[in-house]
């Protein structure tokens, strides 16, 4: 494990990168299964304010701001310490952990992943991240 705070730095921006990027997938395809279900998304400023206050889209939120807290943490003055590091990286291996009988987050990642491939394949993504972090 690396030690070196600099080392810890750039372990939390792999990290974020590629929680950014299943962010990205989960609200490309919560979008899609909203309209499919509910109703056809008309404009940019329309599906921001569902992604902010629907709660179709309030699970994803949990992620949403567990990446805010890996920025607010690169943002300090002070490099992080490597031990805070891998706590982060650690709880990110937690919430990214689909539950076909969990509920909350766990158990909506793991329906976004039986109706979309797309999901699937950010999540195989993000498991080659993990392992490149040695969790």
């Amino acid at each position: 494990m690396p030690t070196a705070p600099g080392a810890s730095i750039q372990r939390l921006k792999d990290l974020r990168t590629g929680l950014l990027r299943l962010h990205m997938r989960l609200l490309d395809s919560q979008k899609a299964a909203y309209e499919r279900d509910i109703q056809p998304i008309t404009s940019p400023s329309q599906y921001f304010g569902l992604a902010m206050n629907d709660p179709f889209f309030a699970w994803l939120r949990q992620l949403s701001q567990f990446i805010v807290s890996i920025d607010e943490l690169l943002d300090t003055k002070e490099p992080a310490e490597p031990q805070a590091a891998e706590r982060v990286i650690q709880t990110a291996r937690e919430l990214i952990s689909p539950s076909e009988t969990g509920e909350g987050f766990g158990r909506q990642y793991y329906d976004a992943m039986q109706r979309d491939p797309a999901v699937v394949r950010a999540h195989d993504d993000m498991t080659l991240i993990f392992n490149a972090l040695g969790i």
